[in-house]
């Protein structure tokens, strides 16, 4: 049978398990670190012979997992669903999952253990640097970079030419229109910088602006 483990047995692991489906296995075997019934990586140490995709949804998290599995000596594999369309010219990294419906266009650059979530639009020229989760719905336009560990919330759009720094969050709904520095979140329409992730006046702020453009 044409098995592959999927690391992370969540519900995004379970999303990425139909994928997996889709391209051709048709045995998922889940491992996961957490308090459940499922093997870990160190329970299936001489199966390194099966291959392993990533089902986690934090890219925190999932950019450690890749590190240890890479380092045990498994081979990682990248994920496309069929109903995706990558470009010939594109290039997706190991770790990989682009998901039902994605659009990655030509000559975009996918790093590894990214997340392309379902209807994702990655246009031409872009470069999406590792470890980055690109929401469902979100659109990206020609010439964008998107630096390492940023997420970009459900249903955002980022104009042409734009750079979103490392480990930022773009929030749900917002139009990025202007660069955004690493480290920070940015929300609304147009999108502005409120805070640093994880800091103090972030965890307190929570509405998402509506300022006219």
């Amino acid at each position: 049978m044409n098995k592959i483990y999927i690391y992370g047995a969540s519900g995004h692991g379970l999303v990425v398990a139909d994928i997996a489906k889709a391209c051709g296995y048709d045995d998922i075997i889940f491992i996961d670190d957490g308090d459940n019934p499922y093997q870990t990586l160190e329970d299936i140490k001489t199966n390194i012979n099966i291959p392993i995709a990533f089902g986690i949804g934090d890219n925190q998290i999932r950019a450690k997992l890749f590190d240890k599995v890479a380092k045990s000596g498994f081979k990682i594999v990248s994920l496309i669903h069929k109903s995706a369309t990558v470009s010939s010219s594109a290039t997706i990294g190991l770790g990989t999952v682009v998901m039902p419906n994605a659009v990655v266009n030509a000559k975009s650059k996918i790093g590894q253990g990214v997340i392309l979530n379902t209807s994702c639009i990655v246009e031409h020229e872009n470069i999406i640097e590792d470890f980055v989760h690109i929401s469902p719905n979100a659109a990206l336009a020609g010439g964008v970079k998107v630096g390492e560990f940023t997420h970009v919330g459900i249903g955002s759009s980022i104009i042409q030419g734009i750079n979103v720094g490392k480990n930022c969050m773009i929030g749900g709904g917002s139009m990025v229109i202007r660069d955004i520095g690493s480290g920070r979140k940015a929300v609304g329409v147009p999108a502005v910088d409120i805070c640093e992730v994880g800091g103090v006046n972030c965890r307190l702020y929570t509405p998402i602006l509506r300022l006219a453009i």
